[in-house]
């Protein structure tokens, strides 16, 4: 509620008292902490060193040192909906994201739209004289909501961030990245040949936005929400950072389970008498082919290279990460702040299993379920985590990094639950470099940072009458070590794959996520004692039937409290096949303009699997005319139409498979006002559902090339690298030209994509890894 005015008004102002009260912002109380979330993607309880492993990590070694490390603390085993419980402190199917916001569907927990009743963290924050930033990745817009023209009542500075510089989406390449800035797509300050990395960019600009709001209001803290893309694919890094690590995975996944357990048992993060689970430790049809580990020992010695050197790739991009992430408590502590900041470091499920058995050198062959070949990958080895690859290593890997569960990144195991967290807080900690065991979860993060910081959630937001928060505040362990869990229950569910913990049992149910049997009333559950079975190695329901009978009706109390039904574990064949096309305008045809900013993919005009034209009304000047009129996509897939050396050219990259695919025309182009376009008009379908067909360039009316073309079956890229005109924004599509390529010496006036002709998409095969976009 707003405060009174206590002032007093009369006719003439010398009578009449004033009084600010209601007008000027609310001030934090005095001595309240800054606070900084780290949040990494895509990492297992076992990659990194503090916890036992093998990549270097200084930074949040450094933070351990001086702070606590958490070896029982959890998330949703997924990206969007972990992230969702950190955005308002509920939990995820609360916040309408049972998965990522690309899988929503119409129902109360599966929207991807956080309700107002659910107001951010920031939101509470910002009101109480804190000032709040975003930095780097944000995967809880709703899709719906990503275009330029869409509502912005979803984005971060609706939802209580004063600033946000990032990108929207799962993913994006780390050396072309698909940015935003505050409320707008914008490009990339420099190249990756002028020292360009997403990570670095991401550190300079949380420096900024704080010595900005420091120089002017130095007393007021501030929140900052820290979001790299590491480690999520594609895994880019500087080669000085890869080179680190030369060597260092050649014993293989299996050794590497071997060799860290002990590592982790010695630095208290496991108890000593922790057994190791199997690599496939699911039964048949109860896990899907694309979640299969490979035995090292069957690889032959090619594949072992590349999948060591896949590991060494990955590794060097989380260190590298990590020290820009130094450099932002290198100046917190230069500028005196970082004695009073509480900093969470920690990441957002476990380590991916997106990669399939064989890993990827370009990610989009799997999205587009075009299968690698060793050849063609071993060609790229010394290129992996370089700007021509769009790498991720195989699920050996994610085995290895969640060492010592059972499976990873989606699934309710712990290898898809547990993940790596350090608090520390110089001021408000006196306890340094100790182990906690306390269980706890993503829901109780905000909790945690409004009793350090002497605020209460409110019971009304922006008009909005609030949920409860779900979580507990793990502040009471933070001076003792011995104190026991506060926390009594926790759900999990994720696509079809659910468990609950309840007082140190843990009950799961024997499936894995997007299997598409359905039959959930007959799922057989498997029971752990996790106080003393920390691996979820030896199932004791066959000992303990009345409490697996106890726990499993409790998840569904928890389940009808939280809007966790229906319950979906549906392919993602069939998940894409339900979810709604962007809106076709009237006859197909879609027209975009100059000067504009690029079109999302998931709301531009959809040209896979279908015949289209795209036609462009341009004036070619009468000097040297050139550039990009038309681009989608990158070097990864994509097409783009553009004019080169007098000429129309149309170039279309097949998943980044060479050769590219181009028609040029035969007669350059004279001045004046011309259509130039390309017609593709598909025949068949091949084998893997790529389309096959005619494409023709015209020039007005002439064709002036003709050619065979096939077409991609699945996305361009997952998020991102979306539709531009007079341009190629980010990683450019053809090798002809170079990034950006504006169109100079002439005009475009509109530009019309058309698939009129062709409206119908065979929707059962849009396909191919939608959850890898988290």
């Amino acid at each position: 509620m707003p405060k009174p005015f206590n002032g007093v008004i009369n006719l003439d102002v010398r009578d009449s008292v004033a009084d600010w009260g209601p007008y000027l912002a609310e001030e934090a109380p005095e001595g309240a902490p800054n606070v900084l979330i780290v949040l990494y993607d895509d990492t297992g309880l076992a990659a990194w060193e503090p916890y036992g492993g093998r990549i270097n990590m200084p930074t949040m070694q450094r933070l351990a040192d001086d702070g606590l490390t958490y070896t029982q603390w959890h998330t949703t085993a997924l990206c969007s909906p972990t992230r969702s419980c950190f955005l308002t402190g509920r939990n995820h199917h609360q916040n309408g994201f049972a998965q990522i916001a690309e899988g929503a569907q119409g129902f109360p927990g599966h929207t991807g739209h956080i309700p107002m009743e659910n107001a951010a963290m920031a939101e509470v924050l910002r009101e109480k004289g804190w000032n709040t930033f975003w930095l780097g990745k944000n995967h809880n817009v709703p899709v719906d909501e990503w275009a330029m023209g869409a509502t912005k009542r979803n984005w971060p500075l609706a939802r209580g961030f004063d600033r946000f510089y990032g990108f929207i989406g799962g993913e994006t390449n780390q050396w072309y990245p698909d940015l935003v800035e505050d409320n707008h797509y914008i490009e990339q300050p420099y190249l990756p040949e002028e020292g360009y990395h997403l990570s670095k960019d991401l550190a300079d600009k949380a420096i900024s936005f704080i010595a900005d709001s420091q120089q002017s209001h130095p007393d007021k803290p501030w929140f900052t929400w820290f979001c790299p893309g590491a480690n999520h694919a594609p895994h880019h890094a500087p080669q000085e950072y890869i080179d680190k690590y030369k060597g260092k995975f050649d014993d293989g996944y299996e050794a590497y389970r071997e060799w860290v357990l002990p590592r982790m048992v010695e630095k208290g993060i496991m108890p000593a008498d922790t057994e190791l689970t199997p690599i496939n430790p699911l039964p048949e049809g109860k896990v899907i082919e694309a979640d299969a580990v490979r035995p090292w020992d069957s690889l032959s010695d090619e594949e072992k290279a590349l999948f060591s050197r896949m590991a060494e790739v990955y590794a060097g991009y989380s260190e590298y990460t990590d020290a820009q992430v130094g450099r932002i408590v290198d100046y917190l502590d230069e500028s005196g702040q970082l004695d009073n900041t509480i900093i969470f470091y920690c990441a957002d499920n476990g380590a991916s299993g997106e990669g399939s058995p064989d890993g990827s050198v370009n990610e989009q062959r799997f999205f587009n379920a075009w299968p690698d070949s060793i050849d063609d990958n071993m060609a790229m080895l010394d290129k992996l985590g370089s700007p021509d690859t769009y790498n991720h290593y195989p699920t050996g890997w994610a085995t290895a990094f969640s060492t010592p569960f059972k499976m990873f990144k989606r699934y309710t195991f712990q290898g898809g639950v547990c993940d790596p967290l350090v608090i520390s807080w110089p001021k408000g900690i006196k306890a340094r470099g100790q182990v906690r065991h306390q269980y706890h979860h993503a829901t109780d993060i905000v909790p945690t940072i409004l009793e350090c910081c002497g605020v209460e959630f409110p019971d009304n937001v922006a008009g909005y009458e609030q949920t409860p928060l779900p979580g507990v505040s793990m502040k009471y362990s933070f001076e003792d070590e011995d104190a026991p869990t506060t926390k009594k229950v926790q759900y999990y569910e994720m696509m079809g794959a659910r468990a609950l913990w309840a007082d140190g049992w843990k009950v799961v149910a024997e499936r894995g996520p997007l299997i598409g049997t359905g039959g959930f009333e007959h799922d057989t559950w498997q029971l752990f004692h996790t106080d003393e079975d920390r691996s979820e190695a030896h199932d004791l329901a066959a000992e303990h039937p009345d409490k697996v009978e106890q726990l499993v009706a409790l998840w569904y109390v928890e389940a009808g409290k939280y809007d966790v039904l229906p319950l979906d574990d549906r392919s993602v064949a069939e998940l894409v096949a339900v979810q709604p096309e962007a809106m076709i305008p009237p006859g197909g045809i879609y027209k975009y303009y100059p000067g504009t900013l690029p079109v999302p993919e998931f709301a531009a005009a959809n040209t896979r699997g279908r015949s289209y034209k795209i036609l462009a009304e341009v004036e070619i000047g009468s000097g040297d005319t050139q550039g990009v009129i038309y681009a989608q996509g990158a070097r990864f897939g994509g097409h783009s139409l553009f004019v080169k050396d007098g000429k129309l050219w149309y170039a279309y990259n097949f998943i980044g498979i060479p050769p590219e695919q181009q028609l040029v025309s035969e007669v350059d182009l004279s001045p004046g006002r011309h259509v130039l376009g390309v017609e593709f008009s598909k025949e068949k379908l091949g084998e893997r559902h790529e389309t096959h067909g005619t494409a023709k360039l015209y020039v007005d009316d002439k064709v002036v090339a003709e050619g065979a073309l096939k077409t991609q079956p699945g996305h361009f890229a997952l998020c991102g690298e979306g539709l531009s005109i007079g341009h190629d924004s980010g990683d450019p599509v053809s090798k002809e030209y170079p990034a950006g390529f504006p169109f100079q010496g002439g005009k475009i006036l509109e530009v019309e994509v058309n698939i009129g002709d062709d409206v119908y998409l065979d929707v059962e095969r849009e396909f191919a890894a939608a959850l890898a976009r988290d």
